[in-house]
């Protein structure tokens, strides 16, 4: 099993280099590309303020994170769970601009750009000249937005990785073959989401060849409508 994990960040602000700070930090566990249900999650005390206009984006106010872990608290945990697998996120320079600033000022070593997925790149590939912020994908593959009224990390790192899955390929990755213990050949759906539906319609000449191909049968177990 190839493992990955999926994350995003919620900041006070655009850039690291001008004092903004992070204040959320949510990492998903994927395996083959599809979420385990592992996950890890803080919210961050940044030792500053959190500007109105940041709070409109993310939702988060100062009271919020009073008395909650300060960065350091938290660095060793995340290192743990970000392991040492590709490191995926929508608009990633962003997030690993943020993560190695905390982690710079702790001393400790910056995440290895080669590790990084944008999945920003990969929708701008696959639908170029159209919208691609993480709303739009999730509209695009039909996945339900009820929740997200402000940019929750953790929320939205499940709803990319629905967007990730649909980016890559699509469920059939969680297609595999039961092992010894069930001893036979049997493949196994790992659901992680919504699911857009892709309907298959047959043409009216694949209709009418089905029908008359039908119609050849002695004792046809297929009724014909």
């Amino acid at each position: 099993m190839t493992r990955s994990v999926l994350f995003d960040t919620e900041t006070t602000g655009l850039d690291p280099l001008l004092g903004d700070r992070l204040i959320e930090v949510a990492a998903l566990e994927l395996e083959n590309d599809l979420p385990t249900g592992r996950h890890f999650h803080a919210l961050v005390d940044p030792q500053r303020d959190i500007p109105a206009e940041a709070t409109r984006v993310h939702g988060i106010t100062a009271s919020e994170v009073v008395g909650k872990p300060l960065f350091a608290e938290i660095a060793g945990g995340l290192l743990e769970f970000l392991g040492d697998g590709k490191l995926i996120a929508h608009n990633a320079p962003f997030d690993f601009g943020f993560l190695n600033a905390e982690f710079g000022r702790l001393g400790l070593p910056s995440l290895d750009p080669d590790r990084m997925v944008d999945t920003l790149i990969l929708a701008k590939q696959r639908f170029p000249g159209m919208p691609n912020s993480l709303d739009a994908l999730c509209r695009r593959f039909d996945i339900d937005l009820t929740l997200r009224t402000t940019h929750n990390a953790l929320l939205d790192c499940r709803l990319l990785a629905d967007v990730y899955v649909e980016l890559t390929g699509g469920r059939q990755r969680g297609l595999s073959l039961a092992g010894d213990k069930a001893q036979s050949n049997v493949a196994v759906y790992q659901s992680a989401g919504p699911r857009t539906p892709r309907p298959v319609r047959p043409t009216r000449e694949e209709l009418d060849a089905h029908k008359a191909f039908v119609g050849k049968l002695k004792d046809a177990v297929w009724v014909l409508e």
